[in-house]
């Protein structure tokens, strides 16, 4: 009976999303099949661009992934930002951060926790952030291919391309390019071993 219920609840939440969504953000298009579990905290500007494709599921609560979520999935784009993610792609508990653009795959898993910022939020420079000064506030994309996986806790920062079907250890800060079908890990990440392919 409790599964009935939790199944109408998550439908409902999905319908109010969808017409949110359609209401407010023009440039926000998110396809029919995508699948949420708890909340999603949208910060969206109108001229931003965000394209979500089949699929697509977020996971905002450890009831829907074990690996103990400590805040829901979080998608936040920018003035001009543009967000692609695309179809067949999971996020649990994942905050996202556009100022300047993101672009993720196809088959993209993110485990708990795990965050992808392209700018540094403040300035590097202490005058500039004392007045946040939010023009010397760095951004570059980040494009990250398809069948990637992101282990839980990790943080993917600004300008960094990952090729497809690499793997990101948990706890990793991934601040330089991952070539495809590599694992990294680490703070900063650090290159472990090739993938064998079969």
């Amino acid at each position: 009976m409790l599964g009935f219920f939790y199944k109408t609840e998550r439908k409902i939440r999905v319908l109010i999303l969808r017409l949110n969504i359609k209401i407010r953000y023009p440039k926000f298009k998110i396809e029919h099949s995508f699948q949420l579990f708890g909340k999603l905290i949208i910060s969206v500007r109108k001229d931003s661009v965000v394209n979500i494709g089949k699929n697509v599921i977020f996971r905002s609560n450890t009831k829907s992934n074990l690996v103990g979520i400590y805040k829901p999935v979080s998608i936040s784009v920018s003035e001009k930002g543009i967000l692609n993610i695309g179809d067949n792609s999971g996020f649990s508990g994942t905050s996202i951060h556009v100022i300047n653009s993101i672009i993720i795959g196809k088959y993209c898993n993110f485990g708990g926790n795990t965050a992808i910022w392209d700018s540094d939020f403040h300035p590097l420079e202490y005058q500039a952030r004392r007045i946040h000064d939010v023009s010397k506030i760095k951004s570059v994309p980040i494009v990250i291919g398809d069948d990637v996986f992101v282990g839980a806790n990790s943080i993917i920062l600004k300008g960094v391309t990952i090729g497809d079907r690499s793997i990101i250890g948990a706890g990793s800060v991934v601040s330089k390019d991952i070539p495809a079908d590599e694992i990294w890990a680490g703070n900063p990440a650090k290159f472990i071993r090739k993938i064998i392919k079969n």
